[in-house]
């Protein structure tokens, strides 16, 4: 039975009381199989996993769904009870008692893309992941590989505060109709999912592109829709996040971001481009 913890205080004192490896996997709740995904890694890997279900208010812009945010505790408590040990759930109150909390700088890594249309966005994301890193002081943090850029800045954090824990990004789980499976699909309507699988059709057709000119040819060519809105549709060098351009070669990570019925998605998949006019062999 996962344990429920609701304070700091009582995070500390659990953690003080482990033995062996311990597994964080940091959550904003509202959870579905692409969390249990991560809780699942993180089992197989320690001896006790932490589930953290915390919607964190510093990484929320104005006019963003903070307050709808879907929070769901008690299920998300059913759903990880046969892999996760602990849950801690704590109030905002206890996690920012100052009304303006020191925050991390990301650097220029958390200034583009997401970082550029969500302003703070980053710099939220790195305060409650520190927070959330001293307090459990796992050995292993499990993340999702769908928030790509996320994940790239979580590495620099902790190799740049020397942190030493082992992150552990898992692949992104989808539902049947290729859709990645996120807390926000339920703002969604029938049509509005329909929709949405523009992303995964998108990124589908990117493995036909074996060479950057292509690639960047089917990004760039925008079909009109008044259902989706693309905020991007990207090639990026997955250690920089700087743009590819057309004599790029090696593993690039294609990074999409669209809005369907107002609500705001993103996916991702990585391709292998050759130079151009050599045909990858299997």
């Amino acid at each position: 039975m996962t344990t429920l913890i609701p304070t700091v205080k009582e995070l500390q004192a659990y953690r003080a009381s482990l033995k062996g490896s311990v597994a964080l996997v940091p959550t904003m709740g509202a959870l579905h199989e692409g969390h249990l995904s991560l809780v699942r890694e993180a089992r197989s890997r320690a001896d006790s996993v932490i589930v953290s279900n915390f919607v964190n208010p510093l990484q929320f812009g104005p006019g963003e769904d903070y307050e709808r945010y879907p929070r769901t505790l008690e299920d998300d408590l059913a759903l990880v009870d046969d892999f996760a040990d602990a849950m801690f759930a704590p109030e905002v109150r206890d996690m920012y008692p100052y009304p303006e909390p020191f925050k991390v700088d990301v650097g220029p890594l958390g200034r583009v893309l997401e970082g550029e249309i969500r302003p703070g966005h980053f710099s939220g994301v790195a305060t409650v992941v520190l927070k959330l890193f001293l307090l459990a002081q796992p050995h292993i943090a499990v993340f999702g590989q769908k928030d790509a850029q996320q994940l790239a800045i979580i590495r620099r954090l902790v190799h740049d505060f020397n942190l030493g824990i082992e992150i552990v990004g898992v692949p992104i789980v989808r539902e049947e109709t290729g859709l990645a499976r996120s807390s926000r699909n339920s703002y969604l309507t029938a049509k509005g999912r329909e929709d949405a699988l523009a992303l995964s059709v998108l990124l589908s057709k990117t493995v036909e592109c074996p060479t950057a000119p292509e690639l960047l040819r089917l990004l760039r060519n925008k079909e009109n829709s008044s259902s989706v809105t693309w905020d991007y549709r990207l090639a990026v060098n997955p250690a920089t996040f700087e743009e590819i351009d057309d004599a790029y070669v090696g593993e690039a990570l294609v990074l999409l971001a669209a809005r369907v019925e107002g609500v705001r998605l993103i996916d991702n998949a990585s391709v292998n481009l050759v130079p151009s006019g050599i045909k990858e062999t299997a």
